[in-house]
């Protein structure tokens, strides 16, 4: 006959034996997920584009032009937003009808500033963040008398992180579009971070775009989205290097050259002396040393208003605020034999993205 004790510890085996196999399930979903994480992640590399749509105007010296460079924040960042890599709560664009709604007030906002050239980042094409819609149609609608490419940025695998809404697939590249005919693009893969962080910067390029010149020479137009999210930075450095040595390259072959987008660098130097301190203080946008630019016939052009500045960039870390932490990280690069009349940030109280829209007025000598 058994006794007490003996009966009691049946069921102690068995509840045991339940916890041991859902833990080692759990195990065993966790380790086939950082396989399937490390198996997926790849990198695109460099590779042609293909130049689409009909420009029907054309580039000259001795003219002025307009260039306007926009990161739309893949259609989520309204000014009520805020992201988690930021500090913020939000993973996803609210929802799919404000998302729509977004990216349609977006599309208007650049039409209406009657560019030439436009530069255009992070535009999702079928990502969890922003519910698989392919945000390039609301923009190639705009321009229909333009010469468009798109350049993927990166194509991440299915992060499982936030665990109550995770953050997913992530597919999202770059935009530009043109007045003037496109003879040959390309996209060109950049260093990233080689730790775990590179599954969180997922992957990164730019884009080279070669416009012929109607008496002679080719203008080379690069939109340019570098790293954010990184230990120290110093891998934005090495991107921007890359791009660097590339621009010299071609005006040393006689070509007038322009880049644009966002340099994730605090293209000011020190946003605060322009737009005051903030209540938390961030350091993932460094200054860009001016050593970079010795020795090269380029120039960093910050677009700034002296008697009324205006930042181009918010930290998501919640809902537009006094005292958020603003700066300037979208500008551009020219090459000596580019004339820059102004460059400007365009004040959009960061009702649409958690950048502004900033252009640059500019003569290809």
């Amino acid at each position: 006959m058994k006794t007490k004790k003996e009966s009691a510890k049946k069921p102690l085996k068995k509840v045991l034996k339940i916890i041991g196999i859902v833990l080692l399930a759990l195990i065993l979903l966790f380790a086939g997920y950082v396989a399937y994480v490390l198996i997926s992640y790849h990198r695109i590399g460099d590779q042609p584009l293909p130049v689409e749509g009909t420009a029907t105007g054309t580039l000259e010296t001795g003219t002025e032009y307009k260039v306007v460079s926009y990161n739309i924040g893949f259609g989520a960042y309204e000014s009520d937003f805020g992201f988690f890599m930021d500090g913020g709560d939000r993973v996803r664009a609210w929802s799919k009808s404000r998302l729509d709604n977004n990216l349609r007030n977006i599309a208007r906002e650049l039409k209406e500033l009657n560019a030439d050239l436009y530069l255009v980042q992070e535009i999702d094409i079928g990502s969890t963040r922003s519910y698989q819609v392919d945000e390039r149609p609301y923009l190639i609608e705009t321009f229909p008398e333009t010469a468009y490419t798109f350049a993927q940025n990166y194509d991440s695998p299915f992060l499982a992180y936030p665990v109550t809404q995770p953050f997913g697939k992530a597919r999202s590249g770059l935009m530009t579009f043109s007045t003037a005919s496109i003879t040959s693009a390309e996209r060109k893969g950049v260093p990233v971070e080689t730790g775990f962080t590179k599954f969180l910067d997922l992957d990164r390029c730019y884009a080279k775009h070669r416009i012929p010149l109607k008496n002679g020479g080719e203008l080379v137009l690069y939109n340019l989205h570098l790293s954010a999210y990184t230990f120290d930075g110093k891998i934005a450095y090495e991107q921007l290097e890359i791009l660097l040595s590339d621009m010299q390259s071609e005006y040393e072959k006689g070509n007038h050259c322009i880049a644009g987008g966002d340099f994730n660098k605090d293209l000011l130097g020190d946003s605060s002396k322009y737009f005051g301190k903030s209540d938390i203080e961030y350091t993932w946008a460094q200054p860009i040393p001016d050593s970079m630019f010795e020795g090269r016939n380029i120039a960093l052009i910050v677009p700034i208003d002296e008697a009324n500045p205006v930042p181009s960039c918010r930290n998501a870390d919640g809902p537009y605020h006094e005292g958020q932490y603003t700066l300037t990280i979208d500008g551009f690069l020219v090459t000596d034999n580019v004339t820059v009349v102004s460059a400007t940030v365009l004040d959009t109280g960061f009702a649409y993205s958690d950048h502004n829209p900033v252009e640059m007025r500019f003569i290809l000598n």
